[in-house]
């Protein structure tokens, strides 16, 4: 019931020109007006917290977090457990991370790396072979594990990650390799480049919490490693997609994981690991120990960014198609909000405002996702064909001009993202007059964002309200 509702809302929402301008113009038109003023303030807080987040990013990079972490008691006995769940991926892609990596200024001995492969690639156990020859003397343990299939689970990254974690607590836990009060573990991409101060930093935050042990850690993930590389649209998706993840680490109270993170091995382990049967599982992983741990779960923000991978195939339109089904499967995360609604309605003793907030948050950028384009783009334009009678009266007239009106500031605000260069990767091979031209590229956001965010968005929810499950499709990447 709550899959079929999710995706009647959003459609209510896209098709309310049409049913709202025949039986409540009024209130449609003040609907659309005060949604235009609130996408106002969006576009202007962006900006803000962008550059309020880049000021502690400058900041962080400065640090020596090394230092730092070196003298706080138990700093030796910090370990970190790296998870790299990857399918299909290139042999290059996979040596970049670990070259990543390797470059770390925590003490590399002390990170252990879980390739976690999947038994159908046929030439998983190659791949992996080479790797561990390249990296064994590099870091306290490289090895591979080989998902295989299983009835109940979904083919995917949760499914592979949580074998490969498994066997990891076998060997590192079990076998008393680490200590698992002062162990952190790290969801990461196959393309992640991280900072090299990020264990060094994740050492820190871990020995100062006093919440270690329900906490999960998030840097900003931004879409850089080939951001000159990919097709103009790619590009400036992908970018306001990082922008708005720098800004998230200011809003504690919306940070939640994604694609790469941290947690203590201990939370891990106590919550059952990641779930098998789900696709999307950065968000799940954190609700699933909000609620069992009765609300007692946090994420908190790490002041870096880790950059990774926009899509990008062979062919331009091929690139297109790689970024559309990325976006299919990060919608597909809508799937997750019944079950966040039930264990909101079900599990008790979790604090309610707190809980609550969560939800709504969870819920508006759903509906949004789906729904904005179309409030935004083309509401406003349609009501005239449907009730010309209203649109001829002067308050009907009056109303429908005002919108545009109020959105006019917008584009200032998006002039103000892309003229900062600081948001975006140093190339020393690309002239600033490239820089530049990405503020005209970013006239192709109204129809790149029909079709690499809206539209995916759209048919997740419809799938999702027909039951039609969605399988898991790997980005390509090049």
């Amino acid at each position: 019931m709550l899959e079929i509702v999710l995706g009647c809302v959003s459609w209510a929402l896209i098709l309310s020109p049409i049913w709202g301008a025949l039986l409540i113009p009024y209130a449609l038109t003040y609907f659309l007006l005060a949604f235009d003023v609130y996408w106002l303030y969006k576009s202007f807080s962006l900006p803000a917290f962008v550059s309020l987040a880049l000021n502690k990013i400058r900041r962080a990079e400065r640090e020596d977090w090394l230092e730092k972490a070196r003298g706080l008691p138990n700093f030796g006995r910090v370990t970190h457990v790296l998870i790299i769940p990857n399918y299909k991926e290139r042999l290059e892609k996979l040596r970049a991370t670990l070259h990543a990596v390797a470059a770390q200024t925590f003490p590399r001995e002390r990170l252990f790396v879980v390739l976690a492969m999947e038994a159908r690639e046929p030439d998983a156990s190659e791949k992996a072979r080479m790797l561990v020859e390249e990296f064994q003397h590099t870091f306290g343990g490289i090895w591979a594990t080989y998902h295989l299939d299983a009835a109940g689970e979904v083919k995917g990254k949760s499914s592979n990650e949580s074998f490969a974690a498994k066997v990891a607590y076998q060997r590192l836990v079990v076998g008393k390799q680490i200590d698992p009060l002062y162990a952190t573990i790290s969801s990461v991409d196959a393309d992640t480049i991280f900072d090299r101060q990020y264990f060094a930093y994740l050492t820190y935050a871990f020995l100062t919490s006093p919440r270690r042990y329900h906490t999960f850690w998030q840097s900003a993930n931004v879409s850089y490693n080939n951001f000159w590389q990919v097709p103009a649209p790619v590009r400036v998706v992908s970018y306001m997609e990082s922008l708005w993840r720098v800004a998230l680490l200011l809003r504690r109270d919306r940070l939640l994981t994604n694609s790469t993170y941290s947690l203590s091995f201990k939370l891990l382990v106590d919550v059952g690991f990641w779930d098998v049967d789900v696709i999307p599982e950065d968000y799940r992983i954190f609700f699933k120990a909000f609620y069992l741990l009765k609300g007692q779960a946090w994420v908190e923000p790490i002041f870096l960014q880790t950059s990774m991978d926009a899509p990008c195939a062979k062919g331009y339109l091929k690139s297109l198609k790689s970024k559309y089904d990325q976006e299919r499967r990060w919608s597909w995360g809508v799937s997750d909000v019944p079950l966040c609604i039930q264990w909101w309605l079900t599990v008790p003793n979790v604090p309610f405002w707190r809980k609550t907030l969560l939800l709504y948050h969870l819920l508006l950028d759903h509906w949004l996702w789906a729904a904005s384009w179309f409030l935004l783009t083309i509401a406003i334009r349609v009501i005239p064909f449907i009730n010309p009678v209203f649109s001829a009266t002067p308050a009907g007239y009056s109303l429908l001009h005002l919108g545009g009106i109020i959105l006019a500031p917008c584009v200032f605000a998006t002039v103000l993202l892309v003229v900062d260069l600081r948001n975006r990767p140093a190339r020393p091979e690309t002239p600033k007059m490239r820089h530049l031209l990405l503020l005209f590229e970013m006239a192709l956001m109204p129809v790149a964002g029909f079709f690499l965010s809206a539209l995916p968005g759209v048919i997740s929810h419809t799938q999702l309200m027909l039951g039609n499950y969605l399988e898991y499709r790997v980005t390509e990447k090049i």
